[in-house]
């Protein structure tokens, strides 16, 4: 009897010993497959460098191999150099020690598009459209963009001497700028619409875009705002930290935002509101194709949850979780870990093979089960998921809006003039001249928007620098894209005083997505209400 007893417990540690050395061996497999292709790699990479016909950068081709190694996993997994990190780190860190300007380079010349708000050039009086035409010193005449950077920024507390061509003055202005830390906002503009509807516009998730997010709402509810207009519009992502801590705002506690699978349980992770101060403001949220990741995110969960509408096109459906791993000489890559699931269980990946998408699966013009759609969206080979409230929303990647609203598509003609930004050169000749009395007539963006029209010979102006530019004039492209060019011009002239507020705020009053955001309040009002 006592040997029975003891036959059970002996079996239990046997098989775990069996499970446990399994596992060793398999590891030791799995070890011994990645050393015997790590020895090959570096046995050709040693044949290649002592026989190739020239010398090599054994550096490079290092770099080539890591990067089409990680090319076969998926178009997210990527190799980041040093140079890449430093640039990167930057952007989403929410700062940089420099100047304090944004530029362009037009005509090989650099010149100021704006100068930083409380940066270091503002403080001295450098303006838009002033051209920075020598560097310490140096002639700055056909710099590179990319080398501008190189030349701007530095280390807070150093100083860089400028000199500065600026319209009606024969002679050059000299200016030594002290470098300082200057900030990157990723709130780019929030203002009111009307007496009720808030704007704000995020361009992507960094450090500090929560509390730039928060700031802007507060202002906004102060201002009288009791319903918002979230545009997250081309906004790439970014922290998901940030995006969870935006969406919490909108929902009560408790509420799932966002969950993670993998194949390590490691790397699974599950995201809950904490409760937030506008869980009950009526909210429209604006998405299109260049919405990615920490984007979808606060969409996706604001969708299934009823919280409100999404208004615009399907979002760009990336839905794959980095991870960071930095290396010995300042490098980097990011290789996949886990996949992002809305909190109804949709992917917000789109279908890939390798490091290249498939043709995307998806209806460009489908629309959710909302509360009054004309025509029937359910005949779709995407997969149908429902929001806890019972609408029809579906998955198979990105997040397609509730309400489908795509913006006209722009003639090739107006394209050129994008592409050689001459919207913006046309205007920085035309604020040269006329700065002063658009500053004395019109007080504000607004005053500016309802008295200001850009003329036809301004127009016509226009059509002549493109003309010079060699850009064939198309007279059916242009009076078709006629009214977006008005709109750009005017725009880009409230921006030259007003800066990014005045500059969506021209180009708001003539969106079409955004009128059809205004014109569903109603329904938002009542997704509001039926969430509490």
């Amino acid at each position: 009897m006592s040997n029975k007893k003891l036959i059970f417990p002996i079996f239990i540690v046997l098989i775990t010993l069996s499970i446990i050395a399994g596992m060793k061996i398999q590891t030791a497999i799995s070890d011994d497959k990645v050393d015997e292709q790590v020895r090959k790699f570096k046995e050709v990479l040693n044949i290649t460098s002592r026989y190739y016909v020239d010398n090599i950068d054994t550096q490079k081709l290092t770099e080539s191999a890591i990067k089409g190694m990680l090319e076969e996993l998926d178009p997210h997994s990527i190799y980041i150099s040093s140079d890449q990190l430093k640039r990167v780190n930057e952007e989403f860190q929410g700062s940089f020690e420099g100047i304090g300007v944004e530029f362009d380079v037009l005509n090989d010349t650099l010149t100021v598009v704006s100068p930083i708000s409380g940066g270091p050039s503002e403080k001295l009086g450098i303006l838009a459209g002033d051209r920075i035409v020598k560097i310490d010193g140096v002639s700055a005449v056909k710099i590179s963009r990319e080398d501008v950077p190189k030349k701007l920024r530095g280390q807070k507390g150093t100083q860089v001497k400028l000199s500065i061509a600026r319209y009606g003055l024969n002679e050059l202005m000299e200016f030594t700028v002290t470098r300082d830390k200057i900030p990157l906002y990723s709130v780019d503009a929030s203002f009111m619409f009307d007496k009720e509807i808030g704007y704000v516009k995020v361009s992507r998730f960094a450090a500090t875009t929560y509390d730039e997010f928060m700031q802007a709402m507060n202002k906004l509810k102060g201002q009288g705002m009791t319903r918002v207009i979230l545009d997250l519009r081309s906004n790439p992502g970014g922290y998901l930290e940030q995006a969870f801590r935006m969406a919490s705002e909108f929902l009560p506690a408790g509420k799932k935002i966002v969950y993670t699978k993998s194949r390590l349980k490691e790397f699974e992770e599950e995201y809950k509101s904490t409760g937030g101060s506008f869980q009950d403001i009526p909210l429209i949220l604006l998405v299109n194709e260049g919405s990615a990741s920490a984007s979808e995110i606060v969409a996706g969960a604001i969708q299934d949850w009823d919280r409100g509408l999404i208004v615009g096109e399907t979002s760009f459906g990336k839905g794959l979780v980095q991870r960071q791993f930095d290396l010995s000489d300042g490098s980097a890559f990011r290789v996949t870990t886990a996949r992002y699931y809305t909190p109804s269980g949709r992917t917000i990946q789109k279908p890939y093979e390798g490091g290249k998408y498939k043709d995307p699966m998806r209806l460009d013009t489908l629309e959710g089960d909302n509360f009054s759609h004309d025509k029937d969206t359910k005949d779709t080979s995407r997969p149908i998921f429902k929001t806890f409230g019972g609408r029809t929303v579906y998955g198979g990647g990105g997040i397609s809006p509730d309400y489908y609203e795509k913006l006209d598509t722009l003639t090739r003609y107006t394209v050129q003039l994008r592409r050689l930004n001459l919207m913006y050169e046309f205007t920085e000749k035309y604020m040269l001249k006329n700065r002063k009395s658009i500053e004395s007539k019109y007080s504000s963006y607004i005053d500016f928007n309802k008295g200001f029209s850009v003329s036809q010979d301004m127009l016509d102006e226009l059509v002549k620098m493109a003309d010079s530019k060699k850009v064939d004039f198309d007279r059916t492209a242009f009076d078709r894209d006629k009214e977006f060019l008005r709109t750009s011009i005017k725009a880009q002239i409230a921006r030259d005083i007003w800066g990014n507020e005045g500059f969506y705020a021209i180009f708001m009053y003539s969106d079409e997505q955004v009128s059809k955001a205004i014109s569903l309040f109603e329904y938002a009002v009542k997704l509001s209400k039926g969430n509490k």
